[in-house]
């Protein structure tokens, strides 16, 4: 019982009577409605004119050349797809529910408009705005943008919220040969968003890459969602404008780049560095072979102060210099580097220019060099166009690593530049400029491979104990408490299976000294109060106390040393802890960020930790691929793998502790924030010494920008010869399992379920069927539990929601030897509860005309079944939810 695989990029059929994003973003006529006083409205009539447009252009309230004019939007001859809607605000919501009445369901709003989320819901018309700078399609002829200069047609993708970054990227553009296959201002992003135009984009062969300019977010899960779709197929980069603005810290940039990188997102910091992107985006196609880390590279040169600029470049930003090994001795054996010495930079001379291009082909074959950056500097009587030709000949021949250039200078090299960049040459000023270059193509393969990455099959099964948390929590908000004690903190961490040191919360110094007793010496005093943060700072914390004495004498002080210094400060009590031994302090911690919402970070420990941090960052939740992920981006992981007199680690420990704390994010939305420090780490495992914890406001929760695994999915099922499974959602740990469960199938099997025939699923695949959006499609997995190996995938049901919600694609495939149990039927079963929980109206599905089994499968499940009016030998199934 076996239907096809979905596409990864599926063109959804528009629906009727409504809004499609083609209407908008490729639009086959367009109406521009203007206000007089527009000051928008002439230059978009001018580029409109101007564009060549290929479909129907109409105007209503202005006299415009090129355009067909109607006296207002009900006189329309026809429906148009999309409206420029160039109107003061009040006049917004009348024009926008006109158009609806008319057919038209897409808008671009360029200027005010404070309402434009209410008018839309309202209307249904979907409108980018408001202050969007408009919308180009170069391939049809559409310039509906306020720029200042055509976009040229091309492979780059370009999406902004700023007018004023969008010209600044055209302007510099169109200087060096670079074209688009969209251009598209979001605006203030109150509309039409930035998932709406990623999901368009993720299907749109013509985009070769997509640059975003971001400053708001509307709905975090929906973009995170949307941009890793994009970023599966095609490399995506981001620039957040006023992101320290916003926030002096750092922190909320800290968060965007770690929201990104889990989508595979390329983050830059600044427009030199979004434009040197572009540069390389726009001209480097990578071979598809490519599988090197990317950070191996290679320099050629005809100056060795270039070269050494360049190589000093490489290693200065993370990237390492290729070595050339055997291959570069033949190097110098053809001629190329006469008395070179076999290291990188490979000097040609100032007599080299002519073999600069040679000599980049040969280090882009070689197996050890993930990219090659020639490097020119102008020399006396050397032919420049000979040079320009070969280095342009070596880029277009080139079938291993790419090549890029540095041509230094202005004068003569400006023209040589320029050239080269017509030719589709990837070409930069400086050496420095052209290695950023090669190292962001480094960055975005890795990003791109982290975020498919297929994770090992060890699964942290957790058990905690919620019901011991939703108690110290309600406790702790009955008594008007936002902040949690420490003991209460450390309790939580306890609950979820963070190992603590043991503890006792005393209200005075005779119970202080008894609890030591218990406990056994040396311990540690702590002052518990909500009022100080930071107990360290008015000497609330003493060490090594060894007797019951000594621990009664130091309560009396520490209570009188924080009287003195914070009168004002309330005292619970104090907390006596049993002092652990010697091991790395470590900070973890879990805060809300504004824009993507729960983050968590993990670096260095101890007082320290503010005043020289070494932090990385991620957002919940986290497995523990993602956690040891986490751990290796920061300094501090070179210290736990040891040093001198200090003994590694246990690093797995760690990251168990991180998996756990992202567990009570996903637990209690109601948790604003938490952090554990110190966290001491030693070659026994992890101690939490001191937590804290803060709850959100009564009735406020967090919302994940990544959806967590949906658990409570799961359920026991028995075929109908009594062997059981659990019917789960697929999770990435399954992909092993799903690349074993397909070598199983018969070769009809596969060609029944994927219209090929395949003799392996590639990694890309699995991770692209195992790494799944719990918002916009659901895979169910029927897990069979084997007595001496690892558990065995033995069914698979899938189905994927279109962009808008309400239609859906479903694709089911069973074991060979689980045929006949009632299996595919009790997966789809399970399909069609999650799809009616998330609002899915119809489930869609093709079937070979000849797979007579799965037709008559899905005739039984209630499918009306036709022929596809596409391909006369693929039926199509549809069911109403």
């Amino acid at each position: 019982m076996l239907q096809r695989t979905m596409p990864d990029a599926f063109s959804w059929p528009p629906r009727s009577g409504g809004f499609r994003d083609r209407a908008l973003l490729r639009p086959d006529s367009l109406v521009l409605v203007a206000h007089p006083a527009s000051r928008e409205a002439p230059v978009l009539a001018r580029n409109l004119a101007a564009g060549g447009f290929r479909g129907r252009l109409f105007a209503v309230g202005t006299a415009t050349d090129g355009f067909e004019a109607a006296a207002s939007i009900a006189d329309l001859p026809v429906a148009p797809d999309l409206a420029v809607l160039c109107l003061p605000p009040e006049a917004l919501g009348t024009a926008m529910a006109d158009l609806a009445a008319r057919g038209c369901f897409a808008a671009i709003v360029p200027g005010a408009a404070p309402d434009l989320a209410a008018m839309s819901a309202a209307t249904g018309v979907q409108a980018l705005g408001q202050g969007s700078f408009g919308v180009a399609v170069p391939a049809i002829g559409l310039n509906a943008t306020l720029s200042h200069i055509a976009p040229a047609r091309g492979r780059l993708a370009l999406v902004t919220q700023s007018s004023a970054i969008a010209r600044a990227v055209l302007d510099w553009a169109a200087a060096e040969s670079v074209g688009f296959s969209h251009v598209v201002g979001i605006g203030g992003n109150q509309g039409f968003g930035f998932a709406g135009v990623l999901d368009w984009l993720a299907r749109d062969a013509a985009t070769g890459a997509i640059l975003l300019d971001i400053r708001r977010i509307k709905n975090r899960r929906m973009f995170v969602s949307a941009a890793r779709a994009a970023a599966r197929t095609r490399p995506v980069v981001a620039i957040r404008a006023g992101g320290r603005l916003v926030d002096a810290s750092g922190l909320a940039d800290e968060v965007m780049a770690a929201a990104l990188r889990r989508a595979g997102v390329l983050r830059v910091a600044g427009l030199e560095d979004f434009l040197s992107a572009a540069e390389t985006l726009a001209r480097v196609r990578l071979s598809p072979r490519a599988s090197g880390p990317g950070d191996r590279i290679a320099l050629v040169t005809n100056g060795i102060g270039l070269g050494a600029l360049g190589a000093d470049a490489v290693l200065a930003g993370g990237g390492r210099l290729a070595d050339p090994g055997e291959a570069g001795l033949e190097a110098v054996a053809m001629g190329l580097a006469e008395g070179w010495s076999g290291r990188n930079p490979l000097a040609l001379g100032p007599e080299g220019g002519g073999r600069l291009g040679e000599a980049a082909a040969m280090l882009a074959g070689l197996p050890d060099v993930d990219a090659v950056v020639a490097l020119h500097a102008p020399t006396p009587e050397e032919d420049a166009e000979v040079v320009r030709e070969s280095l342009a000949a070596a880029v277009k021949a080139s079938r291993g690593a790419p090549i890029l250039v540095g041509w230094a200078g202005q004068a003569s090299a400006g023209a040589q530049r320029a050239r080269l960049a017509e030719a589709g040459v990837a070409v930069f000023a400086t050496p420095e400029a052209a290695v950023r270059g090669a190292l962001h193509l480094a960055q975005d393969r890795r990003n791109r491979a982290m975020a498919a990455e297929l994770p090992a099959r060890d699964v942290l099964d957790l058990a905690p104990d919620r019901a011991a948390v939703r108690r110290i929590l309600g406790q702790a908000r009955a008594a008007g408490r936002l902040d949690l004690t420490e003991a209460e903190a450390l309790a939580v961490l306890a609950a979820y299976g963070v190992p603590t040191v043991p503890g006792r919360a005393v209200e005075g110094p005779e119970e202080a000294a008894a609890a030591a007793a218990m406990l056994g010496f040396p311990v540690v005093l702590k002052v518990l109060s909500p009022d100080l943060p930071r107990k360290t700072e008015v000497g609330g914390v003493v060490l090594g106390l060894a007797s019951a004495a000594a621990v009664r004498d130091a309560a009396v002080a520490v209570a009188a040393r924080v009287a003195h210094a914070r009168p004002e400060a309330r005292i619970g009590g104090f907390l006596v802890q049993r002092q652990a031994g010697r091991g790395q302090e470590l900070r973890l911690r879990l805060g809300d960020d504004a824009m993507f919402g729960p983050w968590m970070s993990f670096g260095r420990g101890g007082t320290a930790a503010d005043i020289d941090p070494d932090e990385g960052f991620d957002l919940p939740p986290l497995n523990l691929a993602l956690a040891h992920g986490l751990v290796r981006r920061t300094r501090t992981a070179r210290l736990l793998e040891g040093w001198r007199d200090h003994p590694p680690a246990n690093i797995a420990a760690v990251a168990d502790a991180l998996v756990r704390l992202s567990q009570v994010a996903v637990d209690f939305p109601d948790i604003e924030s938490c952090r554990i420090n110190p966290l001491l780490a030693d070659a026994e495992g992890v101690m939490a010494l001191d937590a804290a914890l803060r709850l959100r406001p009564a009735g406020q929760v967090s919302l994940l920008a990544i959806p967590p695994y949906p658990a409570e999915l799961a359920v026991a099922w028995r075929g109908k010869d009594g062997r059981a499974v659990l019917l789960r959602p697929i999770r990435p740990e399954d992909a092993a399992a799903h690349a074993e469960a397909f070598r199983r199938l018969s070769a009809e099997d596969v060609r029944y379920r994927f219209f090929s025939a395949l003799g392996e699923l590639s990694a890309a695949q699995i991770a692209r069927m195992t790494q799944i959006d719990y918002d916009r499609e659901m895979a169910f997995v029927a897990v069979e539990r084997v007595a001496d190996g690892p558990d065995r995938t033995v069914g698979v049901s899938r189905l994927i929601r279109d962009p808008g919600g309400a239609e859906a694609e479903f694709a089911v495939v069973v074991d060979p030897a689980w045929k006949g149990q009632g299996l595919a039927r009790a997966l789809m079963e399970r399909l069609f509860d999650w799809g009616r929980a998330v609002g899915v109206r119809e489930v869609v599905g093709q079937v070979l005309a000849e797979n007579a089994a799965m037709l008559a499968f899905v005739r039984a499940l209630g499918f009306r079944v036709k022929g596809s009016a596409e391909d006369p030998e693929v039926m199509e199934a549809r069911r109403a939810l």
